[in-house]
């Protein structure tokens, strides 16, 4: 009778972990708002305007100081060239907005056209460049990337990692012939390494999630609880996350479910006693792992709680550590 109902409770509480994470209650690691003095969308493109590198198809506009002749608006055309009046074809692609303006005011002077031209170039429509940001962020999307910055800055934009974000980032760059750049973050990553990390534009940068282990049956607090750091867990580290056993454990074995990756599932019984007395060696859990802690009977009964097992099997909230 008692092996029979154990065997109930644990499979219900394994299909309980299965189902799709709801009602998440989290403590967060990391903001999801920019921090502040960190880079919006609005301003970085505010900032990277006028270090734009112009393109074709933008389109430019031109004034010349007391001379209507060279006015007008001006489209870069395919081969990155604008028609100017009297001036003729000028390649101005790949150049800053400043950078067309000086070499149209130094051939206005070579041509002997005018002796001291005061040129005005305006940059009218542009298409902006555009970074991908999937994953464990607080806004996902894509967002205007004029030109390069820094990972850290991309991400603020973003709104930060999310509390369900791991330590692990991918990065694929524009260009379909490089292979995507892994980034590892955590209290032991050198900062420098993170703050060093340039996003171009036309990247893809994905947060993955970090690994969730699941701690039910008899503890104080079952549910699903973030691997943080280096994805690292083991089973002591868990069941204390979990709030310890309860008064109704049943603590000389301890369940691990475990799905592999060619899909077969492992139940595997562990001497919790003995990982205690450090007689065993302390497991280390993968993301997914399901650790059950089955309930004695007999300290049921004796604790007047009936109900300890259906109440730890309907709770599924998945916890984050703070990472301090």
């Amino acid at each position: 009778m008692t092996s029979r109902f154990f065997y109930a409770s644990f499979i219900a509480a394994v299909l309980l972990a299965l189902l799709p994470e709801t009602g998440v209650s989290q403590i967060n690691r990391n903001s999801t708002e920019a921090p502040a003095g960190r880079p919006t969308a609005s301003t970085l493109v505010a900032s990277d305007i006028t270090k734009l590198k112009l393109a074709p198809g933008f389109l430019v506009g031109l004034n010349v100081l007391d001379d209507t002749d060279f006015a007008g608006s001006f489209r870069i055309d395919e081969q990155g060239d604008i028609e100017l009046p009297i001036l003729g074809s000028i390649h101005v692609a790949d150049e800053t907005v400043s950078e067309a303006r000086v070499q149209i005011q130094k051939k206005l002077r070579d041509d002997a056209i005018l002796k001291d031209p005061q040129v005005i170039l305006t940059l009218l429509e542009y298409t902006a460049p555009e970074v991908t940001i999937i994953g464990e962020v607080g806004s996902p999307g894509k967002y205007p990337l004029l030109v390069p910055h820094k990972l850290v800055d991309v991400l603020a934009v973003a709104g930060g990692p999310t509390a369900m974000a791991g330590n692990e980032i991918q990065i694929t760059r524009g260009s379909a012939d490089t292979k995507p750049v892994l980034v590892h973050y955590s209290k032991g990553t050198d900062p420098q390494l993170v703050e060093n990390v340039i996003i171009y534009p036309g990247d893809t940068i994905q947060i993955k999630r970090a690994g969730v282990v699941y701690v039910l049956g008899a503890v104080n607090r079952p549910g699903g609880y973030v691997m943080q750091e280096e994805n690292t867990l083991n089973v002591l580290q868990a069941i204390t996350l979990a709030g310890g056993t309860s008064v109704s454990a049943k603590t000389g074995t301890i369940y691990l479910l475990r799905k592999n990756a060619d899909g077969t599932v492992e139940n595997i019984a562990l001497p919790y006693q003995k990982m205690i007395q450090g007689k065993y060696a302390n497991t280390q859990l993968h993301a997914l792992d399901i650790l059950y802690m089955p309930t004695s009977m007999i300290k049921t009964i004796l604790a007047n709680s009936g109900q300890a097992i259906i109440s730890t099997a309907a709770s599924s909230s998945i916890y984050t550590v703070m990472n301090h």
